[in-house]
């Protein structure tokens, strides 16, 4: 398939700069499968959507306040957005300059310390071991800025740190939120509770890459970005007794999903009862033609024209059927985006991921 085959216009005032007063007052597209209609409601009709037995599996990652700014010795201005904690104050990071930093070289530091260079690898990101006062965690509170989204074209106020997590963030090492964990308010948690859905946590500490575009025309030579997940026993042993029991799982965002699927193709799982734990990296590049075994049904915000995201969701329910959903929601004047309105997607075919 061609880049070309996901493009669609959206006109730019749909792009949501800022979230809604309320988490939960978000509208929700719901995608039947097949050619039944659209409907739009909102997203607190999902626990009258969903049924009893149901999982709902999020990502508890949690953002870090990745965006540095500092200064060669030469006076150049420096911006560094970290991708990775790798650990022992060393992180993976983007660094815009005017020329490129070398190995050894200094970056100062706005708010003190700095970054040494150790080395830049084959797709541009560079490795840097920091010399910061404290735990580099604590000092990235002090002094990071929150990285919002290039297409949010606003300075991160005082209200981001709080909504663009999640209610249920944990672990921390993401550059960028699990955006349709968003709309979730404790309310709603307790309401889809008291329904008799459950739900289980997933880790992938969502990285810059996911905003990166796809360069090539044909899907077969993308490179897909690298991010690390954490599929643990807990969700394993939830997944197995939903399905045993009839229960759909249903990933609430595209991370989860991803995760999930990783950890399918690790296990080598031909059914649920296969699934295995997994913890690492993956580079899974999820696009039509490639199945989705893992889930049932998927909670997830529009996407940008001709990105990975949409991809994959094109491949759960279908490109044709996702690109005449966005064209509705076009024409309903949804939100867009990571503080925008929100889907519910279920497979093209209706088939349980057997």
């Amino acid at each position: 398939m061609k880049t070309s085959d996901f493009r669609f216009d959206l006109p730019p005032e749909l792009i949501a700069q800022q979230p809604l007063a309320e988490r939960s007052a978000s509208r929700l597209l719901v995608v039947p499968p097949g050619d039944a209609a659209f409907a739009d409601r909102g997203i607190r009709d999902l626990p009258e959507l969903l049924r009893a037995g149901d999982l709902l599996v999020f990502n508890d990652t949690r953002v870090i306040p990745a965006r540095l700014f500092g200064h060669k010795a030469t006076g150049g201005r420096v911006e560094i957005l970290i991708e990775r904690l790798l650990g022992d104050d060393v992180v993976k990071a983007q660094v815009g300059a005017s020329k490129t930093p070398k190995p050894g070289s200094l970056i100062e530091l706005d708010g003190g310390g700095n970054a040494e260079v150790i080395a830049r690898d084959d797709r541009g990101f560079f490795t840097l071991r920091f010399h910061v006062e404290g735990e580099l965690t604590d000092w990235l509170q002090r002094v990071g800025q929150l990285p919002l989204p290039p297409y949010i074209e606003r300075t991160p106020d005082a209200a981001d740190a709080e909504r663009y997590q999640t209610v249920f963030a944990e672990r921390a090492g993401a550059v960028a939120a699990p955006t349709a964990g968003l709309h979730f308010d404790e309310a709603l948690l307790q309401a889809l509770r008291d329904r008799g859905v459950d739900d289980a946590r997933v880790t992938l500490h969502v990285g810059a890459g996911t905003f990166q575009p796809v360069r090539v025309d044909n899907l077969d030579d993308h490179r897909m970005h690298s991010e690390w997940i954490d599929v643990p026993q807990a969700l394993v042993d939830k997944v197995k007794a939903t399905r045993a029991a009839g229960g759909r799982v249903i990933a609430v965002g595209t991370t989860v999903l991803r995760a999930l699927e990783s950890a399918w193709i690790k296990s080598r799982a031909l059914t649920p009862d296969d699934l295995q734990p997994f913890s690492g990296e993956t580079d899974i590049f999820i696009h039509p033609g490639i199945p989705v075994r893992s889930v049932d049904g998927l909670v997830t915000n529009f996407h940008l024209p001709e990105s990975t995201l949409l991809m994959l969701v094109s491949a759960f329910a279908g490109r044709e059927r996702i690109l005449a959903a966005y064209e509705h929601a076009v024409r309903e004047r949804y939100r867009f985006f990571s503080y925008g309105d929100a889907m519910l997607l279920w497979p093209q075919d209706d088939v349980s991921r057997k």
